[in-house]
């Protein structure tokens, strides 16, 4: 046997570049063959395999993508630290971030400059729930903005930190969306919000829904589409 294989069995790791990043295995009962994905922030290499597959298959089945992993995490942009660097991203600008030990603790935006006080051990901390706070303040208008043109009872709206999907609608009308959209700009997030909106009426990605997101979004769909898949990864380099 081979003795990589052998050590990973134990302990499944993956070396990509200078980079050695941990095998994160999950069995799904439903799952009918391997499934390989890089995480999100490009932390981890994922598995989802099923029930009778056994764990060394899914790190050798890892080793022999090695290559297409590691083009994918040179995709991912360095993480960035906006309390240190002084710069925020908002809703497709930056922001400078000026902090001073004397000023009120609750963020006060004007123009192009984000000034708050407090501690500054927790300034990331604080920063990323100003950026939550206004995210779901943005996904509220938006929402009932597109409600309101779909002749729509206003839909509820929550937050989502999912690490893949930027947004869903449940079977019960709730929409979830991913709180980093604030950072897009807005033709960018609405028209996640505008798709999520679609979904309360066609569950499903039919002609019909097509039909209806296009009546109800102001832009391009193919267009701020684009610019996800391009530019999407971008919106986790800050904050864990």
């Amino acid at each position: 046997m081979i003795d990589w294989l052998r050590r990973d069995a134990l302990e499944p790791v993956i070396e990509l570049g200078d980079r050695t990043l941990p095998i994160e295995i999950t069995r799904h009962r439903r799952a009918r063959r391997l499934t390989l994905r890089l995480a999100a922030d490009g932390s981890a290499v994922r598995i989802t395999l099923p029930h009778w597959a056994r764990s060394a298959e899914a790190t050798a089945f890892a080793h022999a993508r090695r290559d297409w992993l590691a083009a994918q995490l040179a995709k991912i942009p360095p993480k960035r630290d906006p309390a240190g660097e002084g710069r925020l991203l908002y809703r497709g600008r930056e922001l400078a971030v000026d902090w001073r030990g004397d000023a009120p603790r609750s963020p006060r935006l004007d123009g192009g400059r984000l000034t708050l006080g407090g501690p500054h051990d927790t300034l990331a901390r604080r920063l990323q729930r100003w950026l939550e706070q206004e995210s779901l303040r943005l996904f509220a208008e938006d929402a009932a903005d597109y409600c309101a043109r779909g002749q729509l009872a206003p839909a509820p709206v929550r937050l989502s930190r999912a690490r893949k999907r930027w947004g869903s609608c449940s079977s019960e009308g709730v929409l979830r969306l991913n709180w980093r959209l604030v950072q897009a700009p807005d033709a960018i997030r609405r028209s996640v919000v505008a798709h999520e909106v679609a979904h309360l009426v066609h569950f499903d990605h039919s002609p019909a829904f097509h039909a209806l997101l296009a009546r109800l979004y102001e832009g391009h769909i193919a267009q701020a589409n684009r610019w996800l898949s391009a530019h999407g990864r971008e919106l986790y380099a800050a904050f864990d």
